[in-house]
């Protein structure tokens, strides 16, 4: 049982759902990212999902795609990612890790290196959009060999392959809310609530729910039917949007308590 998993017990004993916050690692930099994990916690961030920046992100909405292009041009890549995680458990952050990559990046360092990496720098879960669940069996048997979950992404869309989806899944089943990209929404896919409670007749482990959410209203409803709830883009522009007060270094902590309070009411 890995961090991630002694999270979801401890939430589940106390009734209470997980707040995933995403966000995009290296934007505006590694040291902001760091310090922007550290105010994620204290908003009462159960579990973290660390973005790795990518050229051609096919699950992503613009909100995110700007923030990929802002990390690129810092040359931050996979491995950078998972330092942060480092950095940031050297500040004091004890929430676990998820990666979110793309396949190629992993393709690119190799999985022998990748998973070896992924031990080495506490990473909990990983989940990699593009990989169909058709071809992660080498994956997921490295995956399983790490003590790393391989979190897997099921769509409203998916229909018949649900059960297959989540018959090896670990760490939590990922249910996309919304069809198409990542980015804010006022309304999910109709019938969002009974597809959920399908996932859940074929598995055990969590359900988390993600993809458009952005209010405190929304994370509130989702709350009540999921274990996790995964909040990305409007996190994301939050972000974007006090990157000025960031960079300036008289009005850096305020721009980072705003992100935090941004947070804190998601949950609250």
């Amino acid at each position: 049982m890995n961090l991630m998993d002694q999270t979801f017990e401890v939430l589940k004993s106390q009734n209470r759902t997980a707040l995933i916050p995403f966000l995009t690692v290296g934007d505006p930099d590694i040291e902001t990212t760091v310090e922007i994990i550290v105010q994620l916690e204290a908003a009462g961030a159960d579990i973290l999902e660390l973005g790795v920046p990518y050229s051609d992100p096919l699950a992503d909405g613009p909100v995110i795609q700007r923030a990929s292009q802002r990390a690129l041009k810092h040359g931050v890549n996979i491995r950078t990612c998972m330092e942060t995680a480092v950095k940031a458990r050297e500040s004091g952050v004890q929430m676990p890790f998820i990666l979110f990559t793309y396949f190629n990046p992993v393709l690119q360092m190799g999985l022998d290196l990748f998973f070896k990496e992924v031990q080495t720098h506490e990473i909990s879960g990983l989940i990699i959009p593009d990989l169909p669940v058709e071809e992660s069996g080498e994956i997921r048997r490295r995956a399983d060999e790490a003590g790393v979950s391989l979190i897997p992404l099921v769509a409203p869309t998916s229909n018949e392959r649900i059960e297959k989806i989540v018959s090896n899944a670990s760490g939590f089943v990922y249910c996309v809310s919304s069809l198409g990209v990542t980015g804010e929404r006022s309304t999910f896919h109709q019938g969002v609530e009974e597809f959920i409670q399908t996932v859940k007749k074929y598995t055990n482990i969590p359900v988390a729910v993600g993809f458009g959410i952005s209010t405190h209203e929304q994370v509130a409803h989702f709350s009540q039917i999921c274990d996790g709830v995964v909040v990305g883009s409007a996190i994301v522009r939050e972000i974007e949007s006090v990157i000025p007060l960031l960079n300036d270094a008289n009005t850096r902590q305020e721009g980072l308590l705003q992100i935090r309070k941004f947070v804190a009411q998601l949950k609250a």
